[in-house]
């Protein structure tokens, strides 16, 4: 069973390699986020099985 991802960071490069990478080994990427707010928000309605999430960005961050 493929496990759903949210990638979450501010950074195009950074979402774009864990992407391939995370693809590549058979994960289903739901859904990618730019900063905090928009992390909460997808992720109650994608309700994915992980996710991975930058710790600095404009707004909120990772850790809040």
């Amino acid at each position: 069973m493929s496990k759903n991802i949210l990638i979450v960071d501010d950074a195009k490069f950074m979402r774009s390699l864990l992407k391939d990478i995370l693809s590549k080994t058979g994960y289903n990427i739901v859904g990618e986020a730019t900063n905090g707010e928009e992390a909460v928000a997808m992720y109650k309605e994608l309700m994915p099985d992980l996710v991975t999430m930058d710790i600095t960005m404009p707004g909120k961050s990772g850790l809040e």
